[in-house]
């Protein structure tokens, strides 16, 4: 069998990105389209489980972001190797490389002679010199570049690249749980406050932290940080930090609906000025279960939510505005239950099935655009 069509990833967790690479892929296994998917060796996430042929590559993030640059560097090398060694790739394939970082398969698809589409995802990569790098990588090897909002598609734009705005979706069966679930704004006499993140400053732990601490009096209202790390990483985090008494905080799960089911408020306080989030998936979740949020006023975040309709735009780092607008929502249980319907409604006009047709619609003329130049 050779394959029309390879997806390549480098992490595999739990986060946005290998979610809608998941997503992608479903879409295009429906339209029988033969696939295969080179996946990073690091991480038991979404993607392990897909419908379709995986092959594995080296890959390892190490305690040390200079190991980690370098055993990133190694991976591409080994990636670009197998790619080239692989004889079931149609010579006609489209190389679908997911985030930036996979940009072994990009030089593999220029090389070769192989149309690239490169689905992004990121907007903050550091060092700059990296970020250059790549973008410089993508603006040589890519005949579509795929962004996850208007908002990213003007904040990274990369020259003489035809650009689509593609907006994620949830699968199905994450929809399906979240309309079972029935909100309410308070749980077993608790106002549960529910952040997920990774462990980095820049996503905005440390301004959780100040925001719990500065409620701590408030004895119902609690908080759950549900990272993308392991214990260790959190224990390690945590080393050097006051956890105050109202959080809780919880490993990595492959299924966050337990925690939206019991969440009366989401966060998302990642750091206008360090991290621009590109779309905000788990926002997105948060509306499906019909649970307000407060977000960021910048990046993807503006296009899904209205201020002071499904929830509010805050900037985190003013935390006296923060606690004003986590404590009106605490003491306003008809405007809660207002936002939650509106909620569940925006989060309605993203669906698979239009995210599907986009992606497919995409993925086809390119594969067209392929066969008229071979």
């Amino acid at each position: 069998m050779s394959f029309e069509l390879v997806f390549v990833h480098l992490l595999n967790d739990s986060s946005g990105s290998p979610r809608v690479l998941k997503e992608t892929i479903g879409a295009v296994h429906s339209q029988k389209i033969r696939s295969k998917l080179y996946l990073g060796s690091c991480g038991d996430g979404v993607l392990s489980h897909c419908d379709i042929p995986i092959s594995r590559y080296w890959y390892r993030r190490m305690e040390h972001r200079i190991l980690t640059l370098f055993t990133y560097f190694f991976s591409q090398a080994v990636l670009f190797c197998k790619l080239l060694a692989d004889r079931t790739i149609d010579k006609n394939a489209v190389i679908y490389v997911n985030t930036l970082l996979p940009f072994g398969a990009a030089l593999y698809g220029r090389l070769t002679g192989r149309r690239v589409i490169y689905h992004v995802h990121e907007i903050s990569i550091n060092p700059a010199p990296l970020k250059y790098l790549l973008t410089t990588i993508a603006r040589m090897t890519s005949s579509l570049n795929i962004y996850v909002s208007d908002a990213h598609m003007k904040a990274l734009p990369i020259p003489d690249i035809p650009a689509r705005r593609v907006y994620n979706a949830l699968d199905v069966g994450f929809f399906a749980k979240a309309g079972t679930s029935a909100y309410a704004h308070n749980h077993d006499g608790y106002f549960n406050i529910l952040m997920i993140a990774s462990l980095r400053d820049y996503k905005g732990v440390p301004e959780l932290l100040s925001l719990a601490d500065a409620l701590n009096d408030q004895t119902d209202i609690r908080f759950d940080l549900v990272v993308n790390d392991d214990q260790k990483t959190i224990e390690r985090y945590f080393a050097c930090r006051t956890l105050p008494s109202n959080i809780a905080v919880h490993p990595r799960t492959t299924d966050t609906t337990a925690y939206y089911g019991r969440a009366s408020l989401v966060l998302n306080l990642s750091r206008v000025d360090q991290w621009v989030e590109t779309f905000g998936m788990t926002i997105l979740e948060s509306m499906a279960f019909g649970i307000p949020v407060i977000v960021p006023p910048v990046g993807g975040p503006i296009e899904l939510v209205e201020d002071g309709v499904q929830g509010f735009m805050v900037d985190s780092r003013g935390i006296d505005s923060l606690s004003e607008k986590v404590l009106h929502l605490y003491r306003n249980k008809n405007l809660v239950a207002h936002m939650s319907v509106e909620c569940r409604k925006r989060a309605a006009e993203f669906s698979s099935r239009r995210f599907a047709e986009n992606i497919c619609r995409l993925i086809s003329e390119s594969r067209l655009e392929t066969r008229k130049n071979g």
